[in-house]
C-alpha cells in the first residue's frame, strides 16, 4: 500500500504578535472635524494617524 503524504501548506500570517484590530466610529461636531482636518493639513498626517497617536499617548 502506497502512503502520500498529505500536502503541507505555507503558513501566512499565523504570528502570534498579529494584531487584532477593532473598529470605532467617532461622532464629531462640525468644529471638532473641522479642527481635525486643518490639523492634518498642517501636518500632512491622515486623521488615522492623529487620532492613533492621540489614543497612544494616554496614560
Amino acid at each position: 500500500m502506497n502512503k502520500t503524504a498529505a500536502p503541507k501548506f505555507p503558513h501566512f500570517a499565523t504570528s502570534s504578535k498579529k494584531r487584532a484590530l477593532k473598529r470605532i466610529t467617532l461622532n464629531l461636531t462640525s468644529d471638532e472635524a473641522q479642527n481635525l482636518e486643518k490639523y492634518c493639513e498642517q501636518t500632512g498626517k491622515p486623521a488615522i494617524d492623529v487620532i492613533r497617536e492621540l489614543i497612544q499617548a494616554l496614560p
